[in-house]
């Protein structure tokens, strides 16, 4: 153990090493310093200090993902009539591991959100309607067990009726509470309107008791989360439940290709409410199905897929204010972290290794369905796994190709170059 002493001349030379790393006459030295130089620099290079880490492999909020098929789930030979999909964060309790997720079950597969009017009580418009909360377990995280019906939909007209999809686990002083989306009407009539409901239990087996009612109530016309509020995610944080959420705005009904998404918070002192929403919500400008998990005194998030600062990990010492930690790639979608510290009010996150999530082009297009999926990572302050740490993923050509142009795409650029070349058409 040092003394006071050795960590006093030890701090005299990290400041005495860190000196001689300024660089001469202005110029950024080639060794890299520790902290900020006080330099005159562009501005990509003293952002660069804003991280973490100056380097990605030193950031302890970044790393590669890597996938595992998840063994135990059978999907009807693939031909869209069984979908898994948005599985709340795992849990350990007894020596195993419970998820609950979406999960539906219907005669026919989706008929898409366009024909929403086409939907009947027992055929879906989307992969999210129709559906019932199950839940299975688990002894590694790989192989899983399907154990039943967690929460089914309710009588008409009670919400959740039509549906109810995307569950979250919160445990809080001894007792379980789910909470989900609750949609009354085929998604794609008007679009993904719904609120927040929850049921509660005493064991992650059950039985559950549905509260039957809304307990995150979506904005007043007029707010960004005015129609839906979506993926309900609680985090025990300050002795309170903050309770992210996400919801789509500029959008239905009357603006269909101009949608924006972004992340509220709700907190509230009991698990059924009330909730009160921050007054700086929207809380995170970018980002689809919401992903939090304490990390040191504060909360760490992953956006994926909408808005400008997509495919990034951010993090807010106060839970609120969020900045760019790491800019990341091959997302997890849907990601639900293990994070066995998500409800102690620790105040030290220890961070996330795996996780599960969903991929939702599991099927073709007239066999829609989702599939869930094991992820692993390297976002922990416990584990230092350099593997995750490497800062290209490297993919066989033929992933790229078949990102490739459509017909009308190939038709234009087609009809530029006779343009350009003065060939007749």
């Amino acid at each position: 153990m040092r003394t006071k002493a050795s960590l006093l001349s030890y701090a005299v030379f990290v400041v005495a090493v860190s000196g001689s790393c300024q660089g001469e006459d202005g110029v950024f030295p080639h060794k890299m310093p520790e902290s900020k130089p006080d330099i005159e620099m562009s501005s990509a290079m003293e952002r660069m200090f804003r991280y973490p880490a100056p380097r990605a492999q030193d950031n302890e909020l970044f790393s590669q993902f890597k996938y595992t098929p998840l063994e135990g789930f059978d999907y009807n030979g693939g031909d869209g009539t069984i979908s898994r999909r948005d599985p709340s964060r795992p849990i350990l309790v007894d020596g195993k591991y419970y998820v609950w997720y979406t999960r539906r079950h219907t005669p026919v597969p989706p008929i898409g959100s366009a024909h929403a009017n086409e939907a009947t009580d027992v055929i879906p418009s989307t992969d999210w309607d129709l559906c019932e909360i199950w839940y299975a377990t688990s002894q590694d995280g790989f192989t899983w067990e399907e154990q039943g019906i967690a929460v089914p939909r309710p009588a008409k007209p009670i919400p959740g009726w039509r549906s109810v999809a995307t569950p979250d686990i919160l445990v809080w002083k001894g007792k379980y509470y789910l909470y989900y989306q609750a949609f009354v009407e085929a998604s794609g009539l008007k679009g993904d309107w719904c609120p927040v409901s929850a049921s509660y239990a005493n064991s992650p087996d059950g039985p559950w008791t549905s509260t039957n009612k809304t307990i995150i109530h979506t904005g007043k016309k007029g707010d960004w989360d005015q129609d839906a509020i979506h993926d309900p995610h609680p985090v025990v944080y300050k002795g309170k439940i903050y309770t992210y959420y996400k919801a789509a705005y500029n959008k239905w009904p009357d603006i269909r290709d101009k949608y924006a998404v972004a992340h509220g918070l709700a907190i509230a002192d009991d698990p059924l409410g009330p909730f009160l929403k921050h007054s700086l919500n929207p809380v995170l400008n970018s980002g689809h199905e919401t992903t939090y998990f304490p990390f040191k005194e504060g909360i760490a998030t992953l956006a994926i897929k909408d808005g400008n600062e997509r495919c990034t990990i951010q993090y807010a010492k106060d839970g609120v204010n969020f900045e760019i930690a790491s800019v990341v790639e091959l997302t997890p979608i849907a990601a639900a972290p293990f994070a066995p510290d998500a409800f102690t009010n620790s105040g030290n996150g220890r961070g996330i290794t795996w996780g599960l999530c969903h991929f939702t082009n599991a099927g073709t297009r007239d066999k829609q369905h989702s599939i869930m999926a094991r992820f692993d990572c390297d976002l922990s302050l416990d584990v230092d796994d350099p593997t995750f740490k490497n800062t290209g993923v490297w993919h066989r050509p033929e992933v790229y190709f078949k990102q490739g142009l459509n017909k009308k795409q190939r038709a234009r650029i087609n009809a530029d170059n006779r343009k350009a070349l003065g060939t007749p058409p």
